[in-house]
């Protein structure tokens, strides 16, 4: 982690020995009393701590001065067709660090069952992963998470995001109107929402609701790429023609 995030309420209370963020800040940056390291408030401010004190137990004591309001996330929405819990896991840490700043997992005709059923968002280890990738970036703001049980539904909640007009892609190999290059190309990007399938990708039907819905098929080549890398890769080609990774 590149930065240590606190709640609002944890950031003026001590760390506990075996809170991994200590273990971290022992083991790994190897800091001591009057040492400071990059610290942050989830949702908030930037800034450096500085350990006041080690306890006999191995508590950390800190001060925190916020020294930012914190790395702000892009105006790009991820709509995900729920893949494996495996995939996802990496899927979110990766889209986390590269500052998207919603991601909708949506159930889709093709998604597996059991995948919807999985305990990963409920259980917390979602939000553990946008937070690891967020910390990785050395960021503070995370982005939001949302689960839809259909694709209509993902759709609606994801043009809920923003109150102007968004760009609308979705990713589709089989049936492209043109490559995600030259689209990008052609129209640019400010604010986005893009539509990636699950494994199985999407069906005909799907097709037919996303272009009805002003989403344009867009494809990246003719290799067919797992839902994980389709959605960091897409989301990187996006935030550069937003002019974001420059």
């Amino acid at each position: 982690m590149n930065i240590c995030l606190f709640s609002s309420d944890e950031i003026s209370r001590p760390l506990a020995k075996n809170d991994e963020r200590a273990v971290h800040i022992i083991k790994v940056l190897h800091k001591n009393k009057g040492d400071c390291f990059d610290a942050g408030i989830i949702g908030g401010a930037a800034g450096v701590a500085t350990i006041t004190e080690i306890s006999e137990d191995g508590q950390i004591c800190f001060s925190f001065e916020p020294k930012s309001r914190g790395k702000p996330l892009y105006p790009l929405t991820l709509i995900v067709g729920f893949p494996r819990p495996i995939q996802l896991r990496r899927l979110l840490r990766d889209v986390a660090g590269l500052g998207c700043c919603k991601v909708i997992l949506s159930g889709t005709t093709l998604t597996e069952k059991s995948y919807l059923d999985s305990n990963v968002v409920s259980d917390g280890s979602a939000e553990k992963m946008l937070l690891d990738g967020t910390a990785q970036a050395a960021g503070t703001h995370v982005p939001q998470l949302l689960v839809a049980k259909s694709l209509k539904e993902a759709v609606e909640l994801a043009k809920d995001s923003f109150e102007q007009e968004a760009s609308l892609i979705a990713l589709d190999n089989r049936r492209p109107k043109e490559s995600l290059h030259d689209f990008l190309q052609k129209e640019g990007a400010s604010k986005t929402i893009a539509a990636i399938g699950s494994e199985r990708g999407w069906t005909d039907g799907e097709r037919d609701f996303l272009e009805e819905s002003g989403f344009t098929l867009c494809s990246m080549g003719s290799r067919i790429l797992r839902t994980e890398t389709a959605a960091t890769v897409a989301a990187s080609l996006i935030l550069d023609a937003m002019g974001f990774l420059n």
